[in-house]
């Protein structure tokens, strides 16, 4: 059987046994007909909210967090409906702030691919940079004592309107909602507490739980002290269309929008597979491995003890090379010694959660990647080079046997498989 993974812009097709594959893909749900009247009406009736337009006095500086180029959601089509909503606002009162996290700044170029030419030339756009201490402001401490920083330019508005979308998300449980403010416009230093060794590794930071998280339980005891904040987030099938716009109150709309995911994303297996294959769920989110240690996460969720998990993710910017990431991974000799680094009271890296979580899965799976990156990165990165997908899924349950089985989620992250 032939099976379409998503991966980069396109699709790989690969050739599946038809007798010996379950292909888990979401519950499809229709885009939206009228995108934009949704969305104005989300904003007119917002949940457990007055109206945004109610909300504001035009001396109000207004802070519009947006997320960057790593996300699918379509912010060329939601700003500039968003802008359009806000038009007799005065425009040198809106900034938009671009909620990259400890993720690299983007482009201009990439900024007006992101927002349309016309919203960066006529808007105040910058890029959140997590480094930059001049530019953050504490907001309360996090667990450990250390000071909450997040950027001032979000923090300095009356009113921060929080746009994203949601999906589950592979150790806080869902995206959107809260995490635009933290991890979103959250410094450097704060990101690492929250993502730190004792959260990531608590069980219940995984797919589909937000509370009783102890690691999305804080970043929205965070999010929550910065202010009024209003949320915009939509809901998206595999064609990126809008399925769903829910707007409001920052966590109660951000939890009915979790609920309408969970329905579609959740799907349920009764056994675990002895190989499983995997995506990141093509562009924007394969960009790079940093990004794809979530479709290794979806997918070994179902994976077999000493199963085979391959992960098809395009990673046309690299790990990036000479990121954390990289430098860290390089730095071990395997994933465990990866873990042993990890837990050695006082050793902090940035981007250490990513390493933390592949170095997981691999204590009881055999992982390999199928990218664009050169052999060498791969294996530097404690992974195995797969060129050929189908070839690979032959070998592994030839070798397992005729009651082997594999499961395909073309969707990657999207798709979020658990055992019965």
């Amino acid at each position: 059987m032939n099976v379409r993974l998503a991966y980069g812009q396109g699709h790989l097709d690969v050739d599946f046994p038809e007798d010996r594959t379950t292909v888990i893909t979401p519950s499809h749900r229709a885009g939206l007909p009228d995108e934009r009247g949704a969305v104005e009406a989300a904003l007119r009736e917002p949940i457990q909210s007055r109206p945004l337009l109610k909300q504001l006095r035009p001396s109000d500086k207004i802070c519009i967090l947006f997320t960057d180029i790593t996300r699918a959601t379509p912010n060329h089509r939601l700003i500039p409906w968003l802008l359009e909503h806000l038009s007799e606002h005065p425009r040198e009162n809106i900034v938009l702030l671009n909620q990259t996290g400890t993720h690299r700044p983007n482009t201009r170029a990439e900024l007006e691919r992101m927002l349309t030419p016309e919203v960066v030339r006529d808007y105040r756009v910058l890029n959140h940079e997590c480094e930059q201490e001049k530019d953050l402001l504490p907001v309360g401490t996090l667990h450990d004592g250390s000071p909450a920083l997040l950027n001032r330019h979000a923090l300095e508005a009356d009113l921060r309107i929080v746009t994203g979308f949601i999906e589950p998300h592979f150790f806080a449980g869902f995206s959107g909602g809260p995490k635009g403010l933290m991890p979103g416009v959250a410094g450097l230093r704060t990101v690492m507490t929250n993502h730190g060794y004792r959260n990531i590794g608590d069980p219940r930071a995984t797919f589909g739980i937000t509370e009783g998280n102890p690691l999305w339980e804080e970043l929205r005891a965070i999010a929550l002290r910065t202010g009024p904040s209003f949320l915009i987030n939509v809901t998206l099938n595999e064609q990126r269309q809008i399925t769903n716009v829910f707007a409001g109150d920052l966590i109660a709309a951000h939890k009915a929008g979790i609920e309408f995911v969970r329905a579609s994303a959740m799907q349920k297996v009764k056994s675990p597979f002895e190989v499983v294959v995997t995506t990141n769920s093509g562009y924007p989110l394969d960009l790079n491995l940093y990004q794809g240690v979530k479709g290794m996460s979806a997918g070994a969720r179902i994976l077999a003890e000493n199963g085979t998990l391959i992960l098809a993710c395009e990673c046309r910017e690299g790990v990036p090379g000479g990121s954390p990431l990289d430098q860290l991974l390089r730095s071990a000799r395997s994933p465990e010694e990866v873990l042993t680094m990890l837990a050695t009271p006082g050793f902090v890296r940035p981007e250490q959660w990513q390493a933390q979580i592949q170095a997981l899965i691999q204590r009881k799976a055999r992982v390999l990647l199928h990218s664009q990156l050169p052999e060498e990165v791969v294996r530097a990165c404690h992974l195995e080079p797969c060129p050929d997908i189908a070839a690979a899924v032959r070998d592994e349950l030839g070798r397992r046997g005729p009651q082997a089985c594999v499961a395909a989620l073309p969707q990657g992250p999207l798709t979020i498989p658990y055992l019965a």
